[in-house]
């Protein structure tokens, strides 16, 4: 406990005296060019050229007021209708801002505290480790250390539609096993903002999305959606898009059809450009008022007076997690300084503070970017699946606003550097090879087959191949191809949906096929990947029918 307690409290001076001398740059800096780039609108078209993006919508405030709000492209490529202020877009990851910021104002109200045991709550709150379920608080929920791998449990979220409810997802935490110490490592976790999500639905006495509707968007009259949509909103929708070699096609399953999806709390809300510089401009004014030394921690903002006290604004925006540094942060961006908060990252930029946080979904990128000290906030919101769009055009706007010159072509930059990175990836992750054959007949493998947490799944033998399909989660349905001894290869059906994957069967001891597992098809297996927790065991001699 002592260790624990001595490591918080280095973690916390580090936190402060990283932040003084961001702010010291800050003041140090020399007055940089307070204006939009000339170039911007043929940055972004340039920028949606290149990166395959069908569409994007761009909204920049800048002291209080609303300096440019635009869209740019299409929002279907059957459709060919343009991209508008109003056009709506899935925020993804973005969202979990509005999930911290629901949970801060219920501890506004005192039905909650941050320091909370989460299973005083939620009682079907459960880890694997009997330890970490005693001591998981709310915080925890929302800051990236809950010992899992990153992504753990996200198979059951994606690919959508889901078939599990977040009743299954919150009691299945049980089975996720743990890679690192509780709250000593940072994975990045959707599933958490599910528990966090359901946590305000039993404390308010109302559904997640009601709640951020009537606490959030109205009073910041916004016009986005956390649950089910009227009609008329659906009249001017960006649809999900993908990129195959160079070909767009549209990605159905993602895309916004009015319905609440199961992962709203953690990247489901709904929004357009304009909407969301009105958040902007309320963090930036409310920031402002958490500056202001004279204003008391029990003072609410006069942006709003009913949202939110400067107390708990200044908790969402508190260093909790550590982050690591890419050697492109560092070279390009001059950071040294990383960490994540509540449901927002923060870093040194140049020397500024940036808050950030980026949304990735297929189909649809977001990036939300501030920086207080300029009163400066740049949201983007596109519907394409290539990140270098969202980071060359950022780039580009915040530069602006803070260095005298810069010629960099962001555009290009990121064509190259996305290029480099693939091609690292490609020669980490090559195919394994094996003999394309199996040791049994088809028939042999065919059979229903259930995994504790994850569910059943049926492999069925027809007249073209073995095929898999999950109940839960229908579009993992595809082809085995043999592999070697008793492994397949999996081939989905919708390549966009998930990568391929190797089905490993196992005999029991009078050699009958008895369970399978599954990993990526991949001969460098990440300690991460979504399958890692499912054992498929055979269930009854009857065989499922196609």
């Amino acid at each position: 406990m002592m260790l624990m307690f001595y490591k918080t409290l280095l973690l916390s001076l580090f936190f402060t005296l990283a932040t003084q001398v961001i702010i010291s740059s800050e003041a140090k800096a020399k007055t940089p060019t307070r204006a939009l780039p000339t170039n911007l609108d043929s940055v972004i078209t340039t920028a949606l050229n290149t990166f395959n993006t069908p569409g994007m919508a761009v909204g920049i405030v800048y002291q209080g007021n609303v300096i440019h709000l635009q869209g740019y492209g299409i929002r279907d490529i059957n459709t060919q209708q343009l991209v508008d202020e109003h056009t709506l877009f899935r925020l993804a990851s973005t969202s979990k801002a509005f999930t911290a910021m629901s949970l801060a104002l219920l501890v506004d109200e005192g039905k909650l505290n941050w320091q909370d045991k989460v299973v005083d709550h939620l009682p079907e709150f459960k880890m694997k480790d009997h330890w970490v379920t005693g001591e998981f608080t709310i915080k925890d929920l929302l800051t990236h250390k809950s010992g899992l791998v990153s992504g753990a449990g996200d198979s059951m979220l994606w690919p959508e539609p889901s078939g599990f409810t977040r009743q299954e997802i919150i009691h299945n935490l049980r089975y996720l096993t743990p890679e690192y110490s509780f709250r000593s490592h940072y994975a990045y976790s959707n599933i958490m903002y599910i528990v966090a999500g359901e946590l305000v639905a039993k404390i308010s006495g109302m559904p997640w999305s009601d709640f951020v509707e009537q606490h959030i968007f109205t009073p910041l009259n916004m016009s986005c959606y956390a649950g089910k949509m009227p009609l008329k909103a659906l009249s001017n929708i960006a649809s999900a898009h993908g990129d195959d070699n160079g070909r767009l096609f549209t990605i159905p399953r993602n895309g916004i059809k009015g319905t609440e999806t199961v992962s709203a709390a953690a990247g489901g809300i709904v929004c357009n450009a304009k909407s969301m510089t009105n958040w902007l401009n309320f963090l930036l004014q409310q920031a402002t008022v958490v500056e202001n030394k004279n204003i008391t921690n029990t003072a609410k903002t006069s942006v709003n007076p009913s949202l939110i006290t400067a107390q708990q604004f200044k908790q969402l925006w508190h260093s909790e997690t550590l982050l690591p540094i890419s050697e492109h942060a560092q070279e390009y961006d001059h950071t040294f300084f990383k960490t994540y908060a509540l449901g927002w990252r923060k870093a040194n930029f140049l020397g500024y503070q940036l808050i950030s946080h980026t949304g990735t979904l297929s189909g649809y990128q977001a990036y939300v970017a501030l920086i207080p000290s300029l009163e400066l906030g740049v949201v983007l919101l596109n519907n394409g699946s290539n990140s270098g769009a969202r980071a060359a055009v950022m780039q580009t706007i915040l530069r602006a606003f803070i260095k005298n010159e810069d010629t960099t072509d962001w555009v290009q930059h990121y064509q190259e550097y996305r290029q480099q990175q693939r091609e690292k990836y490609l020669a980490k992750h090559k195919k394994p090879i094996g003999s394309n054959k199996v040791l049994f007949a088809d028939q042999a493998y065919a059979g229903i087959y259930q995994d504790q947490w994850f569910g059943q799944v049926n492999i069925i033998e027809n007249a073209q191949c073995l095929r898999f399909n999950s109940i839960k989660m229908p579009q993992l349905a595809g082809c085995l191809a043999p592999f070697n001894e008793h492994t397949f290869i999996v081939r989905w059906d919708n390549k966009n949906a998930a990568n391929d994957a190797l089905l490993y069967f196992k005999t029991d001891i009078t050699g009958k096929v008895s369970q399978f597992t599954m990993t990526p098809y991949t001969d460098n297996v990440s300690v991460s990947h979504e399958y890692r927790d499912m054992v498929f065991l055979r269930q009854a001699e009857e065989k499922p029918k196609d």
